[in-house]
């Protein structure tokens, strides 16, 4: 069972790159910016939202998103902590998003306290509903995901290896999410990702869709 959202390409890179940021500050930190940013240019190509895009989502070039970004800035700056908790950002993408004038997103937060069963359930939810999931990683015990250490970056797709037997409420057995950050996406083992092996947590934001 596998499952991936259409995405977007912007000068051969998948999505945004927080490296073409030339601010110091938004290159460090901008995580949480760029996450937004690539999720309004989402609904502005897929939800036909383009209001939540300032330029021409049919011509997207690597110029105009660094633009983009410092228009975000304002809404989710950097800290010397970083954006460390759920609803840093959702004050701040929800501050954008009423600004750009789109009250039907809402967002819920996912605490990373969260059952790792309630929270596979949650991913592919989200991802079936055609929405991508906004992710905070903070401190992981695995060094393989050292580039996902106190980052913001987004899951847009996931594959389940296995198949749900009769009467199971939680199919067992591997899922894979795809991670998208820095222009890049890789595959990776979501219980692993979950399951940090430290007590302070990220977790996920939920978007939701209301039409007006």
């Amino acid at each position: 069972m596998k499952k991936e959202l259409d995405y977007f390409i912007i000068d051969g890179c998948y999505g945004g790159n927080q490296d073409w940021f030339t601010d110091w500050w938004m290159n460090k930190g901008g995580c949480g910016a760029a996450t937004c940013c690539d999720s309004s240019l989402y609904f502005a190509i897929h939800r036909e939202m383009t209001h939540l895009y300032p330029y021409d989502v049919k011509q997207l070039t690597k110029e105009e998103y660094i633009q983009f970004a410092m228009l975000m800035k304002p809404y989710l700056s950097p800290r010397m902590r970083g954006i460390d908790k759920l609803d840093i950002y959702i004050d701040g993408a929800a501050k954008y998003f009423a600004d750009r004038g789109e009250p039907g997103i809402t967002m819920l937060p996912f605490a990373g306290e969260s059952d790792v069963a309630d929270a596979r359930r949650i991913v592919r939810y989200q991802i079936d509903h055609g929405y991508p999931i906004p992710y905070l990683n903070l401190k992981h015990k695995n060094k393989a995901l050292d580039d996902y250490e106190w980052h913001w970056f987004l899951l847009t797709g996931y594959e389940l290896f296995c198949e749900e037997a009769a009467g199971q409420q939680e199919p067992d057995g591997t899922m894979m999410v795809k991670a998208v950050t820095y222009g890049n996406w890789r595959w990776l083992d979501f219980d692993d990702l979950w399951d940090t092996g430290h007590r302070e947590k990220g977790g996920m934001v939920l978007y939701r869709y209301t039409p007006s």
